[in-house]
């Protein structure tokens, strides 16, 4: 009968067990959000250390790119003087050289160097005349100018 007939202090246990579960179903609750809070913040916190090195990786890629692109100029640069020393190293240059700035001749050749003439008409230069520049402005006189040398300050007016 008693379980049928629940007393007044037996009612309450039943109420107690009832709202157990409830209180352990709200500690749950608050444990999944302390766990995602937790999973929240380690998350943001990765994401900024993240972005922090992005941020630190930039003049380091600007200076990889600027570091690569002289590469490539000093690659070009390098081809160009290889280019140079193999037409100086040929047969070509060598001839064109020697026939030319290093005055040789082969053997049957005549070398012919034009001499300028001593008789050649030089214009006669004309003398320029040049005039006195006043540009309206009195110039000092030199004791002035070491006054103003001396004592670092303008000369002393002239007593009238």
């Amino acid at each position: 009968m008693s379980s049928e007939n629940p007393s007044p202090s037996g009612h309450a246990s039943h109420i107690r067990q009832r709202q157990r579960p409830a209180i352990r179903a709200n500690s749950q609750v608050s444990s999944l959000q302390i766990m995602f809070a937790v999973v929240l913040a380690v998350g943001l916190l990765l994401t900024v250390n993240f972005s922090a090195r992005i941020a630190q990786g930039r003049p380091l890629q600007e200076a990889y790119e600027l570091v690569q692109l002289e590469i490539a100029q000093l690659e070009t640069e390098q081809a160009d003087l290889l280019a140079e020393r193999d037409y100086s190293l040929s047969d070509f240059y060598v001839e064109n050289w020697a026939r030319g700035r290093g005055k040789m001749i082969r053997p049957g050749d005549k070398l012919f160097v034009p001499i300028p003439s001593r008789d050649s008409a030089t214009p006669t230069p004309v003398p320029y005349e040049t005039g006195e520049f006043d540009s309206g402005v009195d110039q000092p006189q030199t004791w002035e100018m070491w006054w103003s040398l001396f004592f670092d300050g303008p000369p002393p007016l002239p007593r009238e």
